[in-house]
């Protein structure tokens, strides 16, 4: 009974994948599906019999690798000659018409993202590929797994197919990923298409499975048990196999319709959601492009056209400050509103002060704006000529526009940001990082719930996750929680309360603070009473604890938001005092200064650097003349290197154990 329902839940859900990721035409909700692919995986564990290659679970992401194979492509994937103007399409054409007698072209949308090969074998998806330099790529089979909008299994049977498509992230989930970048510390992206790229080159596919990638196709590289007499019908076939194909694209007979085909597209740059860099014109017919052949580099029956970024002048009437996830202050120039690639722009961000003062940015300017990349506004300059002197030069801040906190300013001078703990533009990120596991470790209380209970607005500060047993029966009605689910999240949250109070000082934040920090702190007082009574020179004190610490530390206990929150976790019962005060440590590292560097066998670093530091020694991030001793694992790296050309020790897990008195595995 269970491998029957097995196969109609593979058979729902690739359905409503192919409703939701080929056509934009959902008919179930993202929480249906999701507890529809639920229900998959719980069968599948208890059957592991029934494992398919194709089977909808695959997409969301297994084991990491350990690296990238190669891939040889037989057909070799050729990048394309760019032309910038109209005369040099038409010297295109002039060429095509030297061979050709009668013929007629494909022009398509250049879609900017990463280029990827896709094969199937008996109609099941076997590999992909980058495109690298077009002879020689890497295998990413596994992250190109993930991306829904690439079918498993098509909707044809076929013998062999290799296809070829461009990997791309859309402008809201771009702007999205960078959000959560941003939150959790990871690189910020400077566009879809770099996002894209850092993406399928992740070695663990889990990552690329949480980026929401999505695959147009746009070429069939070779078939067998298929063929097309046209490029225009083998895109029709490929939409009948599963693939989203290349969108509207247009049939053209003469290089005048070609011209018309291209503004066309032009014209509707920024209407979508996905980037466009340019359009691509094809000869049709694939018998004629054969004869037309193709150099080392790039076929000769294509061309790509290259669209220039649009600008449009308007007025700066306001630089509005908008306070980020982390508390960081973003100043954005609000415009007199202007049509640009084809959506109505009235915001651009400035990034920060020195952007502002670098471009001489004023209230009142005219401005050249663009959007870079066809997705994201950007002023390019100040049209000097146009001031009256009437002009306002911006200054940011003092205090945070959100809460009333006051703002510090960076060390690298540019960036600004908030000290208030409770700040409610910053709530989603503190508790992310309150109740994460290098913090106050609450299991249950992920990013997705927290999201929850802020939207529906059962929490708002992090002190309020103390009070959640009070809205135990609220907490049950929840979407994706359930009674068995609340009472182990109101458990987790209970045995929280007795952590040390190292990890409570991890989990507030504090800027220039980490888990070493708290640590140092724990040892240096008694309670968490006695640092909000403290001043700077006290911190500073503290061997490693140097003033810039010190005074990000001083200010936030000083902050009445720490003060109240402080004040509704005592009163819930948090631990306030330190296990660790007074307490000395000696063991086998005892006085040593060690780094650890590389992914250790079955320990992660930061255990590791808790381990060394219960048993006396210091741990520290970079290798120098004052390091005793190095722990390294695989993929060690730089580190690795110093400490051989310094000619300090080096030793991996199994000899780490072996001081501690442990017997590896």
């Amino acid at each position: 009974m269970e491998e029957k329902r097995i196969s109609e839940l593979r058979e729902q859900l690739n359905y409503h994948n192919y409703r939701y990721n080929v056509l934009d035409d959902p008919v179930i909700s993202d929480m249906e599906y999701d507890r529809l692919l639920r229900e998959l995986e719980e069968l599948e564990a208890r059957h592991p019999e029934m494992d398919s290659p194709d089977s909808p679970t695959k997409r969301i992401g297994g084991e990491p690798m350990k690296g990238f194979r190669k891939v040889v492509h037989e057909v070799p994937m050729l990048s394309l000659n760019d032309v910038f103007s109209m005369e040099e399409l038409v010297q295109f054409d002039a060429r095509i018409a030297r061979t050709l007698d009668s013929y007629e072209y494909v022009v398509e949308q250049k879609i900017d993202g990463l280029s990827v090969s896709l094969e199937y074998e008996n109609g099941s998806f076997k590999r992909g590929s980058t495109r690298g330099d077009g002879h020689v790529g890497e295998d990413i089979t596994a992250n190109l797994m993930t991306i829904r909008s690439i079918p498993l299994r098509l909707k044809k049977d076929i013998e062999y197919l290799e296809v070829r498509g461009e990997a791309y992230l859309s402008a809201a989930d771009f702007i999205e990923l960078n959000e959560r970048q941003e939150i959790t510390g990871g690189k910020i992206f400077a566009n879809p298409r770099n996002a894209a790229a850092g993406s399928l080159r992740q070695l663990d596919p889990k990552v690329a499975a949480g980026r929401k990638l999505s695959v147009f196709v746009f070429n069939v590289q070779q078939a067998r048990g298929v063929t097309f007499e046209t490029h225009s019908e083998s895109l029709e076939w490929l939409k009948e196999a599963g693939f989203r194909v290349s969108p509207g694209y247009f049939i053209c007979r003469g290089i005048n319709e070609v011209i018309e085909a291209v503004e066309k597209i032009g014209l509707l740059r920024g209407n979508d959601d996905y980037e466009i860099d340019g359009a691509v014109v094809k000869v049709n017919n694939l018998a004629q492009r054969e004869m037309l052949g193709e150099t080392s580099k790039t076929p000769r029956w294509a061309a790509a056209y290259k669209y220039p970024a649009e600008q449009k002048e308007t007025i700066v009437r306001e630089i509005a400050v908008q306070v980020g996830r982390t508390g960081v202050l973003t100043p954005n120039a609000v415009f007199e509103p202007v049509r640009i690639s084809g959506s109505l722009v009235s915001r651009a961000t400035l990034h920060n002060i020195d952007y502002i003062n670098e471009k001489d940015i004023r209230i009142g300017d005219h401005v050249i704006i663009r959007k870079a990349g066809d997705i994201i506004p950007e002023v390019v300059e100040v049209v000097r000529e146009k001031r009256t002197g009437d002009e306002k030069t911006f200054v940011m801040p003092a205090v945070c526009p959100s809460c009333g906190s006051p703002v510090e300013r960076g060390e690298d001078k540019a960036a600004y940001r908030c000290t208030g703990i409770e700040c409610p533009a910053q709530q989603f990120r503190s508790i992310v990082h309150f109740c994460s596991k290098q913090a106050m470790d609450i299991e249950g209380l992920g990013p997705a719930i927290i999201d929850l209970l802020l939207k529906e607005g059962i929490i708002s500060t992090i002190g309020d996750i103390y009070y959640l047993h009070e809205k135990r029966e609220l907490l049950e009605k929840l979407g994706g929680l359930g009674k068995r689910s609340v009472s182990k999240l109101l458990d987790a949250i209970e045995a929280s309360k007795n952590n040390d109070l190292d990890r409570l000082l991890t989990g507030f934040g504090i800027h220039h603070v980490g888990a070493r920090a708290g640590r140092l702190l724990s040892a240096n007082f008694r309670d968490l009473r006695s640092m909000m009574e403290a001043v700077a020179g006290d911190f500073a004190a503290i061997e490693e604890i140097g003033p810039v610490m010190a005074k990000s530390l001083a200010g936030f206990f000083a902050n009445p938001q720490t003060r109240h929150l402080v004040g509704m976790l005592e009163a819930a019962g948090v631990n306030m005092e330190s296990a660790e005060y007074g307490v000395e440590r000696k063991g086998a590292f005892n006085g040593m200064t060690v780094v650890v560097t590389g992914t250790l066998p079955t320990m992660k670093r930061e255990e590791a650097k808790k381990i060394i530091e219960d048993n006396g020694g210091r741990t520290a991030s970079a290798v120098s003349s004052k390091t005793d001793l190095v722990l390294a694992g695989s993929d060690a790296g730089g580190k690795l290197a110093r400490a051989n050309e310094l000619g300090i020790k080096v030793i991996g897990e199994e000899d780490f154990l072996r001081m501690l008195g442990k017997s590896p595995g």
